[in-house]
Protein backbone atom coordinates (compact mmCIF):
# COMPACT_ATOMS: atom_id res chain seq x y z
CA UNK A 1 0.00 0.00 0.00
CA UNK A 2 1.58 3.29 -1.04
CA UNK A 3 1.22 6.25 1.30
CA UNK A 4 3.18 8.96 -0.54
CA UNK A 5 2.54 11.41 -3.32
CA UNK A 6 3.33 8.69 -5.87
CA UNK A 7 0.38 6.71 -4.58
CA UNK A 8 -1.88 9.74 -4.80
CA UNK A 9 -0.92 10.48 -8.38
CA UNK A 10 -1.48 6.89 -9.48
CA UNK A 11 -4.81 6.39 -7.82
CA UNK A 12 -4.11 4.27 -4.72
CA UNK A 13 -7.51 4.64 -2.94
CA UNK A 14 -5.90 4.77 0.51
CA UNK A 15 -3.45 7.50 -0.49
CA UNK A 16 -6.14 9.55 -2.24
CA UNK A 17 -8.57 9.39 0.67
CA UNK A 18 -5.84 9.95 3.25
CA UNK A 19 -4.70 13.09 1.44
CA UNK A 20 -8.23 14.48 1.27
CA UNK A 21 -8.93 13.66 4.91
CA UNK A 22 -5.74 15.23 6.25
CA UNK A 23 -6.24 18.54 4.47
CA UNK A 24 -9.98 18.71 5.19
CA UNK A 25 -9.79 17.86 8.88
CA UNK A 26 -6.79 20.10 9.54
CA UNK A 27 -8.81 22.94 8.00
CA UNK A 28 -11.85 22.15 10.15
CA UNK A 29 -9.90 21.81 13.41
CA UNK A 30 -7.90 24.96 12.81
CA UNK A 31 -11.07 26.89 11.96
CA UNK A 32 -12.60 25.85 15.29
CA UNK A 33 -9.48 27.01 17.15
CA UNK A 34 -9.56 30.34 15.32
CA UNK A 35 -13.17 30.80 16.42
CA UNK A 36 -12.05 30.25 20.03
CA UNK A 37 -9.33 32.93 19.59
CA UNK A 38 -6.35 30.58 19.93
CA UNK A 39 -2.96 31.94 18.91
CA UNK A 40 -1.20 30.66 15.80
CA UNK A 41 0.54 27.87 17.68
CA UNK A 42 -2.72 26.77 19.26
CA UNK A 43 -4.46 26.88 15.89
CA UNK A 44 -1.75 24.67 14.40
CA UNK A 45 -1.88 22.20 17.31
CA UNK A 46 -5.66 21.81 17.17
CA UNK A 47 -5.65 21.59 13.37
CA UNK A 48 -2.94 18.94 13.23
CA UNK A 49 -4.50 17.01 16.13
CA UNK A 50 -7.79 16.91 14.24
CA UNK A 51 -6.00 15.61 11.17
CA UNK A 52 -3.84 13.01 12.91
CA UNK A 53 -5.57 11.71 16.04
CA UNK A 54 -8.00 9.38 14.28
CA UNK A 55 -5.33 7.88 12.03
CA UNK A 56 -2.86 7.44 14.87
CA UNK A 57 -5.50 5.60 16.90
CA UNK A 58 -6.35 3.45 13.87
CA UNK A 59 -2.73 2.47 13.32
CA UNK A 60 -2.14 1.64 16.98
CA UNK A 61 -5.23 -0.58 17.03
CA UNK A 62 -4.01 -2.62 14.05
CA UNK A 63 -0.47 -2.81 15.44
CA UNK A 64 1.57 -0.60 13.16
CA UNK A 65 3.63 2.57 13.53
CA UNK A 66 1.38 5.61 12.89
CA UNK A 67 1.86 7.05 9.43
CA UNK A 68 1.99 10.55 10.92
CA UNK A 69 5.32 9.57 12.54
CA UNK A 70 6.75 8.08 9.34
CA UNK A 71 5.95 10.39 6.46
CA UNK A 72 6.74 14.13 6.16
CA UNK A 73 4.02 14.22 3.51
CA UNK A 74 1.42 13.71 6.24
CA UNK A 75 2.67 16.73 8.19
CA UNK A 76 2.86 18.83 5.04
CA UNK A 77 -0.74 18.03 4.13
CA UNK A 78 -1.94 18.84 7.65
CA UNK A 79 -0.03 22.12 7.56
CA UNK A 80 -1.67 22.95 4.24
CA UNK A 81 -5.09 22.49 5.83
CA UNK A 82 -4.14 24.78 8.71
CA UNK A 83 -2.96 27.41 6.24
CA UNK A 84 -6.23 27.20 4.33
CA UNK A 85 -8.17 27.73 7.57
CA UNK A 86 -6.11 30.82 8.39
CA UNK A 87 -6.78 32.17 4.90
CA UNK A 88 -10.48 31.45 5.31
CA UNK A 89 -10.52 33.35 8.61
CA UNK A 90 -9.16 36.43 6.87
CA UNK A 91 -12.09 36.42 4.46
CA UNK A 92 -14.88 35.38 6.87
CA UNK A 93 -15.75 36.22 10.49
CA UNK A 94 -16.78 32.66 11.48
CA UNK A 95 -14.79 30.27 9.29
CA UNK A 96 -15.93 27.16 11.18
CA UNK A 97 -19.58 27.92 10.37
CA UNK A 98 -18.96 28.73 6.71
CA UNK A 99 -20.33 26.25 4.13
CA UNK A 100 -16.76 25.65 2.94
CA UNK A 101 -15.74 24.39 6.39
CA UNK A 102 -18.91 22.32 6.76
CA UNK A 103 -18.34 20.72 3.35
CA UNK A 104 -14.69 20.08 4.22
CA UNK A 105 -15.79 18.40 7.45
CA UNK A 106 -18.20 16.11 5.55
CA UNK A 107 -15.53 15.26 3.00
CA UNK A 108 -12.94 14.62 5.70
CA UNK A 109 -15.36 12.38 7.57
CA UNK A 110 -15.96 10.34 4.42
CA UNK A 111 -12.27 10.17 3.51
CA UNK A 112 -11.16 8.97 6.92
CA UNK A 113 -14.02 6.48 7.25
CA UNK A 114 -12.76 5.03 3.97
CA UNK A 115 -9.09 4.89 4.97
CA UNK A 116 -10.06 3.23 8.25
CA UNK A 117 -12.11 0.62 6.42
CA UNK A 118 -9.26 -0.07 3.99
CA UNK A 119 -6.69 -0.53 6.77
CA UNK A 120 -9.04 -2.73 8.81
CA UNK A 121 -9.83 -4.92 5.80
CA UNK A 122 -6.13 -5.28 4.94
CA UNK A 123 -5.52 -6.31 8.56
CA UNK A 124 -8.09 -9.09 8.21
CA UNK A 125 -10.52 -7.77 10.82
CA UNK A 126 -14.12 -8.89 11.17
CA UNK A 127 -17.12 -6.91 9.97
CA UNK A 128 -17.38 -5.26 13.39
CA UNK A 129 -13.67 -4.47 13.29
CA UNK A 130 -13.95 -2.82 9.87
CA UNK A 131 -16.88 -0.66 10.94
CA UNK A 132 -15.27 0.19 14.30
CA UNK A 133 -11.92 1.20 12.79
CA UNK A 134 -13.64 3.19 10.04
CA UNK A 135 -15.66 5.08 12.65
CA UNK A 136 -12.71 5.67 15.00
CA UNK A 137 -10.58 6.92 12.12
CA UNK A 138 -13.37 9.25 11.02
CA UNK A 139 -14.38 10.78 14.35
CA UNK A 140 -11.27 10.41 16.50
CA UNK A 141 -9.64 13.64 15.37
CA UNK A 142 -12.75 15.74 15.87
CA UNK A 143 -13.36 14.27 19.33
CA UNK A 144 -9.77 14.96 20.40
CA UNK A 145 -9.97 18.51 19.03
CA UNK A 146 -13.09 19.18 21.09
CA UNK A 147 -11.22 18.05 24.21
CA UNK A 148 -8.42 20.49 23.39
CA UNK A 149 -11.07 23.18 22.93
CA UNK A 150 -12.47 22.34 26.40
CA UNK A 151 -15.90 21.20 25.29
CA UNK A 152 -17.82 17.93 25.11
CA UNK A 153 -17.07 15.97 21.90
CA UNK A 154 -19.99 16.79 19.65
CA UNK A 155 -19.93 13.27 18.17
CA UNK A 156 -21.35 12.08 21.51
CA UNK A 157 -24.26 14.49 21.38
CA UNK A 158 -27.38 14.44 19.21
CA UNK A 159 -25.89 15.34 15.83
CA UNK A 160 -26.13 12.76 13.00
CA UNK A 161 -22.38 12.53 12.46
CA UNK A 162 -20.68 9.39 13.69
CA UNK A 163 -23.60 7.37 12.34
CA UNK A 164 -22.60 8.42 8.82
CA UNK A 165 -19.18 6.85 9.31
CA UNK A 166 -20.72 3.71 10.77
CA UNK A 167 -22.96 3.28 7.72
CA UNK A 168 -20.11 4.13 5.35
CA UNK A 169 -17.84 1.54 6.96
CA UNK A 170 -20.62 -1.01 6.73
CA UNK A 171 -21.08 -0.23 3.04
CA UNK A 172 -17.34 -0.76 2.45
CA UNK A 173 -17.44 -4.16 4.17
CA UNK A 174 -20.46 -5.27 2.13
CA UNK A 175 -18.88 -4.33 -1.20
CA UNK A 176 -15.52 -5.84 -0.25
CA UNK A 177 -17.17 -9.05 1.01
CA UNK A 178 -19.02 -9.72 -2.22
CA UNK A 179 -15.68 -9.71 -3.98
CA UNK A 180 -15.36 -6.14 -5.17
CA UNK A 181 -11.88 -4.58 -5.51
CA UNK A 182 -10.70 -1.87 -3.15
CA UNK A 183 -11.39 1.12 -5.41
CA UNK A 184 -15.17 0.56 -5.87
CA UNK A 185 -15.56 -0.31 -2.19
CA UNK A 186 -13.74 2.89 -1.25
CA UNK A 187 -15.91 4.93 -3.61
CA UNK A 188 -19.10 3.47 -2.14
CA UNK A 189 -17.93 4.10 1.43
CA UNK A 190 -17.01 7.70 0.66
CA UNK A 191 -20.23 8.37 -1.24
CA UNK A 192 -22.45 6.92 1.49
CA UNK A 193 -20.67 8.80 4.26
CA UNK A 194 -20.45 12.22 2.63
CA UNK A 195 -23.93 11.94 1.12
CA UNK A 196 -25.55 11.14 4.46
CA UNK A 197 -23.61 13.88 6.23
CA UNK A 198 -24.56 16.56 3.73
CA UNK A 199 -28.22 15.48 3.88
CA UNK A 200 -28.06 15.56 7.68
CA UNK A 201 -26.70 19.11 7.59
CA UNK A 202 -29.31 20.24 5.09
CA UNK A 203 -32.25 18.76 7.00
CA UNK A 204 -30.83 19.20 10.52
CA UNK A 205 -30.93 15.49 11.27
CA UNK A 206 -30.03 14.33 14.73
CA UNK A 207 -30.39 11.27 16.90
CA UNK A 208 -32.90 11.55 19.78
CA UNK A 209 -31.57 12.16 23.26
CA UNK A 210 -32.07 9.42 25.83
CA UNK A 211 -34.05 11.74 28.10
CA UNK A 212 -36.44 12.53 25.25
CA UNK A 213 -37.14 8.82 24.86
CA UNK A 214 -37.79 8.65 28.61
CA UNK A 215 -40.11 11.65 28.47
CA UNK A 216 -42.02 10.08 25.58
CA UNK A 217 -42.38 6.85 27.53
CA UNK A 218 -43.64 8.70 30.61
CA UNK A 219 -46.13 10.64 28.50
CA UNK A 220 -47.48 7.48 26.91
CA UNK A 221 -47.88 5.93 30.37
CA UNK A 222 -49.73 9.00 31.53
CA UNK A 223 -52.16 8.86 28.59
CA UNK A 224 -53.30 5.35 29.48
Amino acid sequence: MSQGLFGVLFGDPFAVMNTIGLVAFALVGAAKAIRERYDLFGVAVVGLATAFAGGVTRDLLVGRIPLALQSPVEVALGTLGVGLAIGLSVAFDSPDDHPIAQFADAVGLAAFATTGAIVATDAGLSAFGVVAIATINAIGGGAFADILLDRSPFVLLDDFYASCAVLGGGAYWIVATVGGPASPAAAVCAAVTVGLRLIAINYSWGLPEARILRATHDKSDGDR
